[in-house]
């Protein structure tokens, strides 16, 4: 624990969007392995930027070669590794960057930590919009795809504790948005996502 230190005031979350014109928000993509988080996720953050909006993706493999590298796949390495990309989802959002998480973040509880920190209000400003995109497709699904063939080592015991297979995966109560990508294409998930973000008032896409 972290003594002898001292929170040190920043620019308003207000200063940043009236100076960007754009506001800071998490999209929180969560659901099994090979659900297809990582696809529709980066497809998304490629349309933010057509749109003149900045945006960046966390992906759930990229950051265990660096920022969580020192973790496991234990249920107490999970809720770190989860506790971690919040933090760092918070401070792009923070920026007035729209982040983007891809991880199967199995756990409602750790879910809700991302959620609260969201919420957590520093001064005047306002809470930081976290939006939980659940991808939601039968394991079924996912095990035939099993791109990385992960499922596969996970049935024949190679790969212990493994989401859907000998460790659990909570799916979320209410979730803001709901994707099924084995019924819909990636264009179409992406197509979605957006025009919620514009009917929330999140994002203003201007047409030609």
């Amino acid at each position: 624990m972290a003594t002898n230190i001292t929170w040190h005031p920043s620019l308003s979350r207000r200063e940043r969007f009236e100076t960007r014109g754009q506001r800071g928000m998490t999209i929180w993509f969560t659901g099994l392995s090979a659900s297809g988080k990582s696809t529709v996720a980066t497809a998304l953050e490629q349309h933010l930027l057509h749109l003149g909006l900045a945006s960046y993706r966390l992906d759930g493999d990229n950051v265990r070669f660096g920022l969580n590298k020192d973790l496991g796949f234990s249920e107490k390495d999970r809720n770190e590794n989860i506790r971690r990309i919040a933090e760092v989802a918070k401070l792009f959002a923070d920026s007035s960057t729209i982040a983007l998480t891809s991880f199967i973040s199995p756990y409602r509880a750790d879910r809700l930590v991302a959620r609260e920190l969201h919420a957590a209000q520093q001064g005047d400003d306002e809470p930081l919009p976290f939006i939980e995109v659940y991808v939601e497709v039968p394991i079924e699904v996912a095990e035939q795809r099993d791109p990385k063939g992960l499922y596969k080592k996970a049935r024949a015991g190679e790969i212990k504790e493994f989401t859907g297979i000998s460790a659990p995966y909570e799916a979320p109560e209410n979730p803001e948005i709901v994707i099924k990508t084995h019924e819909k294409s990636v264009e179409e998930c992406v197509a979605q996502i957006v025009e919620w973000l514009q009917a929330k008032g999140y994002i203003n896409v201007k047409k030609a």
